[in-house]
């Protein structure tokens, strides 16, 4: 038996033979030509059976794993559209006079090269995506490049990474499981893997061909592949994907059923995401909302700020994708642990306590203030509410609402329309927060309990440090009496109060939070059926 272990992005059990994804040849030769401009409309021809293909594939993903997930290939049609992208291949036929698949290609590897070599890793997998789209439109100068070489049964398709392309064209019923030796957890393989409900291990830099048609196990879970198991391992491994399965069919029948307690008390159970990509899984898990968007993965993502139109785009796509259910877009969150070069952070000695969140927008007003009119030009498109992260003080509060007015007046001057129904919340993170919660009741609609901060602060222990572990204690009673503390000012003003940070789905709590009154939980999309499951076995 041969045990090698990468990392798990989606979890699951599968049995099955290992089977190496094959690629169509795509091996191209230098060819001197005569004449350019025939070169050039070959390119364009097989440009144009690009885009349709890259359409029809677009179709396909929209109706297998949602629209968000579908965008990547959107992005391809306008990478095939690039205006420089399409001037390196005509200019290397018309330099070079050679051969239009032959510039494609040179374009191809010189442009996977410059996003290779970035920093950025949003701008490293488009490497990936340049080499997809040339590889199709290569194998478009003289044949179908629609057909893949795949396994006529089912099988655990082995790979260095799949294109997203290459992804959503397999057969899915002959797809037991992905394990691939390259990729991340934000790759499109992990991204659709998720999507598609197929376990998959990322990582695995000891797999190769010689495996290929052996027995092997796949745990999703842990990311360990297990190629010709033995006896021992096949009982073990078989007695937990049992278990494993009876868990997934026990919860998928929780589908559309209400989070409701036996007592019949009723919660709400909304999803945290980190960006667009995460809300199919969202829908998947069947989540009441959205209640916690991070939106600082737009800054995070980029070499510079994020404009206004960017974000009221992604804003609006979110809110569209939710269908009039709550989404909670919670304000730029950087510093601390989250550093962007092109703030100009100056190094602090503990950034835990430093220059960070509200801290930062409150101080460079002009990024704050593109952020809200973004948010105010998006709220038209769906149920919107905004938090406002590491809030101490009611100043703070007074100070945030004049910027909202002042986005609300300059809205109404320029003629653009925006929702008077947009809920305002703050993060409660902080004891100073919680100590002063009644007085914050009064000035917003709801509060949202960041308990991985609130724990830190609470307990004077950075969640950063290792040596610490044993000394750090989210259960603290301190700690859930700071969440009662905040709980009972929000219903004594009649505001609704929720848990966005870790301990909303720590399963472990959650009598112990439908005791405090509790209005909403949010959690990572795949614990939202369990959290339902526990709520509603409870007699609380």
């Amino acid at each position: 038996m041969v045990v090698i272990n990468g990392k798990g992005v989606y979890g699951g059990i599968v049995f099955g033979k290992l089977s190496f994804f094959q690629r169509k040849d795509v091996s191209v030769k230098r060819t001197r030509i005569e004449d350019k401009e025939a070169e050039k409309k070959r390119f364009e021809k097989a440009k144009k059976k690009t885009l349709e293909q890259l359409q029809a594939l677009f179709d396909k993903a929209l109706k297998e794993v949602g629209e968000t997930n579908a965008q990547i290939f959107e992005i391809h049609q306008m990478m095939v559209e690039d205006d420089d992208y399409n001037e390196s291949v005509n200019s290397i036929i018309d330099s070079q006079s050679v051969n239009a698949e032959y510039a494609v290609a040179v374009t191809a590897d010189n442009f996977a090269e410059m996003f290779g070599s970035m920093e950025d890793e949003y701008m490293k997998a488009r490497a990936a995506d340049v080499r997809d789209i040339s590889n199709r439109i290569i194998g478009n100068f003289q044949a179908d490049s629609d057909e893949l070489n795949t396994a006529d049964e089912k099988t655990i398709i082995c790979s260095d990474d799949l294109a997203p392309s290459e992804t959503v064209q397999l057969d899915k019923s002959k797809v037991l499981a992905f394990v691939t030796t390259g990729g991340s957890a934000n790759s499109h393989t992990a991204i659709l893997a998720r999507t598609m409900n197929i376990p998959a291990v990322i990582g695995v830099s000891e797999l190769t061909e010689e495996y290929s048609g052996k027995n092997a196990i796949v745990d999703g879970y842990t990311g360990t592949v297990y190629i010709e198991p033995d006896e021992k391992t096949s009982e073990e491994m078989k007695k937990k994907q049992e278990e494993d399965i009876k868990k997934k069919e026990l919860l998928q029948q929780l589908k559309g059923k209400e989070n409701v307690t036996k007592s019949g008390r009723k919660i709400n159970i909304y999803a945290n995401i980190g960006g667009l990509g995460d809300i199919g899984a969202v829908l998947l898990n069947d989540a009441g909302g959205i209640g916690l968007f991070r939106s600082e993965f737009l800054y995070l993502e980029d070499n510079d700020y994020p404009t206004e139109e960017l974000q009221f785009l992604t804003y609006k796509k979110v809110l569209e994708s939710m269908a009039g259910k709550k989404v909670i877009i919670r304000t730029l969150d950087i510093g601390a642990d989250k550093k962007i070069d092109y703030f100009n952070l100056k190094k602090e000695d503990n950034p835990a306590l430093g220059y960070r969140a509200i801290r930062i927008c409150l101080t460079r007003k002009e990024i704050f203030k593109t952020q809200l009119r973004a948010l105010y030009r998006a709220s038209v498109f769906g149920n919107l509410g905004i938090m406002f992260p590491m809030i101490i003080s009611t100043d703070e509060v007074k100070e945030i609402k004049e910027l909202i007015e002042e986005v609300k007046k300059e809205l109404d001057e320029s003629g653009i329309e925006y929702s008077d129904s947009v809920e305002i919340g703050i993060m409660i993170e902080t004891p100073a927060a919680v100590m002063i919660s009644d007085e914050l009741a009064q000035m917003v609609d709801f509060f949202s309990v960041g308990t991985n901060d609130l724990t830190q602060y609470t307990l004077a222990i950075d969640r950063q440090n290792p040596e610490l572990d044993k000394f750090y204690n989210p259960h603290h009673e301190a700690v859930l009496r700071m969440i009662k503390m905040a709980a009972d000012n929000a219903h004594k003003y009649g505001k609704w109060i929720g848990i966005c940070g870790e301990l909303g789905a720590d399963t472990e709590l959650t009598d112990r939070f439908l005791e405090m009154g509790i209005d909403e939980l949010s959690v990572s999309p795949p614990f939202v059926l369990p959290v339902r499951q526990k709520v509603r076995n409870s007699d609380k």
